[in-house]
C-alpha cells in the first residue's frame, strides 16, 4: 500500500520571522505516523532558516521552483545543487501558476525533472486542467499531454517522483473538485504511468490532490483509492489547520 504524503506550498507569503514561527509551531505539533509523509515548502527566502528548525524532526524540506542549468547567467534563478545544500529533498515543478504567469511548458517542466532527479531531489510535478478545459470536456486531453510532456524520457525513474493533480479552476477558489471527480483524474494519470514505465512502477507513485483541501474535506479526498496525499495552498499556512490535514491522512 502506498503512504501518504502532505506537502505544504506556501507560494509568495511569509517573511523569514513569520516562516520560522509556522515552522516551530509544525514542529512541536506534528507526530510522526507509520505511512504519513509531510513536507514545507517556503520562500527561497525563508528555506535555510526553516531547514533549521526542522532539523532532525520528520518534516522535510521542498522549494517552490528551480531551473534546469547547473549554474550560469540566469538572473533570479536557483540551481538544484543550491536547494540540496539547505536541505531540500523536494522541489515543486509545473505549478499552475508557473505555466499560466510565467510561461512555463511541459518541455521546460520535463527539462527540470530530469535535472531534479539526476541531483537527487524528488520532484512534485504538478499537472491540471483549467475551469473551460474542464467545461469543453477537454480534461483527459489536457492532463494526458501535460503528464506525457512533463515526464518523457525518464527511464527508470519514473517511481522517484511524485505527481500533483491540481485543477486550476479550484486553487484559491474556495472550489473543489469533489472526491468522485478528483478520483477519475487520479485513475486517469495512474493509468498513462502505467503507459510511460509499466505497471510496477505506476503503482508506486504517489499521486496528490491540490485543489483546496482543507481539513473538512481531507478526509473524504485522501480515502479515494488513487488519491495518495495533498499539495496544500491557503491551508498550509496556519499551523492548526495544516496539522489537522496531515491527521486526516
Amino acid at each position: 500500500m502506498r503512504s501518504k504524503f502532505i506537502a505544504g506550498n506556501w507560494k509568495m507569503n511569509k517573511t523569514v520571522a513569520d516562516a520560522v514561527a509556522l515552522a516551530t509551531a509544525l514542529k512541536s505539533g506534528f507526530s510522526a505516523k507509520p505511512g504519513v509523509a509531510a513536507a514545507v515548502c517556503p520562500p527561497f527566502t525563508a528555506l535555510d532558516a526553516v531547514g533549521k528548525v526542522l532539523k532532525g524532526s520528520a518534516i522535510a524540506l521542498g522549494a517552490q521552483n528551480m531551473h534546469a542549468s547547473k549554474d550560469g547567467a540566469f538572473t533570479g534563478e536557483v540551481a538544484a545543487s543550491m536547494l540540496l545544500e539547505l536541505g531540500c529533498s523536494y522541489v515543486i515543478l509545473g505549478h499552475s501558476e508557473r505555466r499560466t504567469l510565467f510561461g512555463e511548458t511541459d518541455k521546460s517542466v520535463n527539462e527540470k525533472t530530469q535535472a531534479a532527479l539526476a541531483a537527487g531531489l524528488t520532484p512534485i510535478v504538478c499537472v491540471g486542467e483549467t475551469l473551460e478545459q474542464r467545461k469543453s470536456e477537454q480534461t483527459s486531453r489536457v492532463i494526458t499531454e501535460q503528464v506525457f510532456g512533463s515526464l518523457a524520457e525518464l527511464g527508470g525513474s519514473l517511481d522517484k517522483i511524485v505527481i500533483a493533480y491540481e485543477p486550476v479552476w479550484a486553487i484559491g477558489t474556495g472550489l473543489t473538485a469533489s472526491p468522485a471527480q478528483a478520483q477519475e483524474v487520479h485513475a486517469l494519470i495512474r493509468k498513462l504511468l502505467v503507459r510511460l514505465g509499466g505497471e510496477a512502477a505506476a503503482q508506486k507513485v504517489l499521486i496528490q490532490y491540490g485543489g483546496s483541501m482543507k481539513p473538512d474535506n481531507a478526509r473524504e479526498l485522501l480515502s479515494q483509492p488513487d488519491i495518495d496525499g495533498g499539495l496544500i495552498g491557503g491551508a498550509a499556512l496556519k499551523a492548526d489547520s495544516f496539522l489537522a490535514i496531515i491527521n486526516a491522512a
